[in-house]
């Protein structure tokens, strides 16, 4: 159990950083473009990562939870997520909100469909 608490927060470390450092690669002037493409490489990622670890690929129970718990959970941003729609609706930019919501929706769900096929082989 232990290691596996470490094995996460290891992830969640490396998950974090790289959450900041693409978020400020990529700008969020008028809409946050980071963030939704933060969301649907981590979507992606988490579903690949969920499939080869049910294909057996990965194998290492620690592993696993490093990838899919504590890097893709420390990389996705469900929270900045939500409280960038409530800026944008509070700032009256309710269509950018309602097409922020619906790309996030819409492209998440498809970034992890693909990860998933791509885990198939």
């Amino acid at each position: 159990m232990f290691i596996n608490c470490l094995a996460v927060g290891a992830g969640g470390f490396i998950g974090s950083i790289l959450r900041y450092l693409v978020g400020n690669a990529i700008p969020n002037d008028l809409f946050p473009w980071g963030t939704l493409a933060i969301n649907v490489v981590g979507s992606f990622a988490l579903a690949l990562i969920a499939g080869l670890v049910f294909r057996g690929t990965i194998d290492n129970e620690s592993l696993s939870l490093m990838l899919r718990v504590g890097l893709c959970g420390g990389f996705t941003t469900m929270s900045t997520f939500s409280l960038e729609v409530v800026n944008l609706a509070t700032r009256d930019a309710w269509l950018a909100a309602l097409g922020y919501v619906v790309l996030t929706c819409v492209l998440c769900v498809a970034a992890a469909y693909a990860g998933g096929v791509l885990a198939k082989g």
